[in-house]
């Protein structure tokens, strides 16, 4: 199996930690303090290091840090990077009053693009962005098949996040290989969408769905 480390030690982090730690990998997380994230929040069978030591040791690594603060802090990890998967779930947004996304802070591009640009010695596919936190590994508790989308210039790299989103209960005909990192910008834009149905549903799960 994959030893897997997961930048960030937020809800997202503990989000994916657990499943695919169940699933057989071996799951490392990344904290800036972490210290701090084991002794407040445990995650058991799973080991909790500092980001450098984290990405050195994984053969894919997921961002699930702040989109504001992702591309600076991978930025810093470049060396520890190189040559590995980058699985991107961060969504970088400009915030309402209420804390909700008005805009978006690369018009014509996008989060991943920005961090493929930034790592090009990475292979950065984005998914997951698109699924409230506590649907990520539970597709299946809403009504409507949620979708899953795969956005990354390499298809090796998307096929093999794929296999990781089954590992985390997503069937895959819920899955949808968009293609290359472009398609990443489609995705990225719905949280501006988000603000008007919490609003409209109140603050329930939701997730992304396309019907055909």
């Amino acid at each position: 199996m994959t030893t897997i480390a997961v930048l960030g030690s937020g809800s997202v982090a503990r989000a994916l930690a657990g499943p695919w730690s169940d699933a057989g990998h071996t799951i490392v997380v990344g904290s800036r303090d972490p210290g701090r994230t084991a002794a407040e929040r445990p995650l058991p069978g799973v080991h909790v290091t500092g980001l450098p030591d984290a990405a050195r040791a994984a053969d894919l690594v997921v961002n699930a840090l702040p989109g504001t603060a992702s591309l600076d802090v991978l930025t810093a990890l470049a060396p520890h990077l190189a040559g590995k998967v980058l699985v991107d779930v961060a969504n970088a947004v400009e915030t309402d009053a209420q804390g909700f996304a008005s805009a978006t802070p690369y018009p014509g591009g996008s989060l991943a693009e920005e961090i493929q640009r930034a790592l090009p010695a990475v292979r950065v596919v984005k998914t997951l962005n698109t699924v409230h936190v506590s649907l990520m590994a539970a597709p299946r508790t809403l009504a409507t098949p949620p979708s899953a989308f795969l956005s990354g210039d390499d298809p090796g790299a998307r096929k093999t996040v794929g296999a990781l989103l089954t590992d985390l209960g997503w069937p895959p005909e819920w899955i949808v290989d968009l293609g290359d990192l472009r398609t990443a910008r489609a995705p990225e834009a719905f949280l501006l969408l988000v603000g008007s149905l919490v609003r409209a549903w109140g603050p329930v799960p939701f997730a992304m769905s396309v019907a055909r």
